[in-house]
């Protein structure tokens, strides 16, 4: 009985000792550069992944890994508009798709009627000065 506990401690210290690396590896924010691909948008009327209800006429976007609560830069390739979201859920999980964005986000860039559209995603700050090519 002894030796089952004084290994359950050893394992307890071992995690204990690890644990802060996997903390600090899980609080890692990826950095947002320059990403240009397909949109498209959404309306439902559910929870979203931050856990907020989804409002349809909302400035919001799902993106796939982008950390929740980051705002990002949207322009439409097409015609020039662009507006500023913030990513509140996941998404979107069709192929060649980049970003879901709201439909109060769709209209201001110009796309409902099409229903997906070509964006240039960059942070909101400004921080990257490139275009999509």
């Amino acid at each position: 009985m002894k030796f089952v506990t004084m290994m359950a401690a050893a394992s307890l210290t071992a995690s204990a000792l690890f644990a802060p690396t996997l903390v600090q590896q899980a609080d890692a924010k990826p950095k947002l550069g320059l990403s240009c691909g397909g949109a498209s948008w959404y309306a439902l009327r559910s929870r979203t992944a931050s856990g907020e209800m989804m409002n349809p006429s909302a400035m919001t976007a799902a993106h796939k890994t982008l950390p929740l609560g980051s705002k990002v830069k949207v322009t439409n390739l097409r015609n020039g508009k662009a507006v500023v979201v913030r990513i509140n859920d996941r998404g979107p999980f069709i192929k060649g798709r980049l970003i879901d964005l709201s439909r109060g986000a769709a209209k201001k860039l110009g796309f409902i009627n099409a229903g997906h559209t070509r964006v240039q995603i960059e942070p909101a700050d400004g921080s990257v000065t490139q275009d999509c090519a």
